[in-house]
């Protein structure tokens, strides 16, 4: 079947067509630093053909997740270099996401300073994810708090740090990076014309509020080969409440630009799929036509589906999330037939917390069937 053949992507040649998405799991160490757990965790699912690894904020100006790790320290990028080796020498191949969060934060993360936006579009604080460690050691939902808009040069400086964050990730030996411009993060509130009301050349018309994700794209490649970047887009996610009014109008531009720029792939998240609501084929019927190049596909999508959606060529990559979670080895369970395991924790216990429930999940193998 060729969901489980190997796959060329960007001078990378990947073991099987299934991805592990990025997951968001909160286990960094102090100062955001990646831990020996972390590295332990992604070496477990090094069988999947390709891991994005959990959005990584590339500046302290981003974080939705408290304990959620950066790429941009000197040791922050030095933990990722553990945790890279150890894919590697499990023989996976991984790609490091890079996230702002714009708005979608909260003073209580960012050391007492407001968060930065396209601009200051504060209506809906109660839409935005934001999470954080209680004192009693529980993980929960808090508020988001209003943001201020980004100055001119303030969106110019933000670009530079993606490049700084590619740099470091290149450092760190990733095989590559994935730039996060989905799920009402700081890219995605750029793109919509509701969180994006900018009258300077980053807000306006279509081309002006993609102009901030072309810059960085053109930023990245000065560090990685353009084959080698991906783009993570969710056109019609409600996820942090982006509002966009047109996202066909958007994302026809958007995978026009992605196109003309020859990004390796582009990371087509059917968010809305997480809440049983599925939009892939709609996603497809957007960004087939003018992205010509590699797709991977996520959400809400079972072993059947996914070999399906490969089969008809309607992609060319599948990204399960959840399912890594409680089942290390998926790619032998799919590939074999085997039942998955479900998480035994409630979603809230997904984040923060310790190795229970994160590194314990065991093989099939090692699971008495009697």
């Amino acid at each position: 079947m060729k969901l489980f053949n190997p796959f060329e992507l960007g001078g990378l040649t990947l073991s099987n067509r299934i991805v592990m998405a990025p997951l968001t799991r909160a286990r960094a160490g102090e100062h955001d630093e990646p831990t020996d757990s972390m590295a332990r965790y992604y070496a477990q699912r090094a069988s999947a053909g390709l891991i994005v690894s959990e959005a990584i904020n590339i500046t302290t100006r981003s974080q939705s997740f408290q304990s959620s790790p950066g790429l941009h320290t000197d040791e922050q990028t030095e933990g990722w270099r553990k945790v890279v080796a150890k894919v590697h020498e499990a023989g996976g191949r991984i790609v490091a996401q890079l996230w702002h969060t714009g708005r979608a934060s909260s003073f209580a993360l960012l050391h007492g300073e407001a968060p930065v936006a396209p601009s200051a579009v504060n209506d809906d604080l109660h839409m935005l994810h934001v999470w954080a460690r209680l004192q009693n050691g529980s993980y929960t939902r808090i508020l988001a708090t209003p943001s201020r808009a980004f100055t001119t040069e303030e969106v110019r400086e933000a670009v530079r740090e993606y490049g700084r964050g590619a740099k470091n990730a290149r450092a760190a030996g990733f095989d590559g990076v994935e730039i996060h411009a989905a799920n009402g993060y700081l890219i995605h509130q750029f793109l919509s014309g509701t969180t994006n009301q900018r009258t300077d050349e980053y807000g306006g018309s279509v081309e002006a509020r993609s102009l901030f994700l072309r810059q960085v794209v053109e930023q990245v490649r000065e560090i990685f080969p353009i084959g080698q970047i991906g783009v993570r887009i969710s056109p019609f996610a409600d996820y942090n409440n982006v509002r966009d009014p047109n996202p066909f109008e958007t994302y026809r531009y958007v995978s026009q630009m992605l196109q003309e720029l020859g990004v390796g792939y582009v990371h087509v998240a059917d968010t809305n799929g997480w809440f049983d609501r599925p939009d892939l084929p709609e996603l497809l019927d957007i960004v087939r036509p003018a992205y010509k190049g590699t797709i991977i596909v996520n959400g809400g999508i079972d072993g059947e589906k996914a070999r399906r959606l490969v089969e008809d060529g309607q992609t060319d990559l599948v990204a399960f999330g959840r399912a890594f979670i409680s089942n290390p080895d998926l790619v032998r369970r799919l590939k074999e037939g085997l039942p998955l395991s479900t998480p035994v924790t409630v979603p809230e216990d997904w984040w923060g917390g310790s190795d229970k429930g994160y590194i314990d999940f065991p093989e099939y193998s090692e699971i008495d069937a009697s």
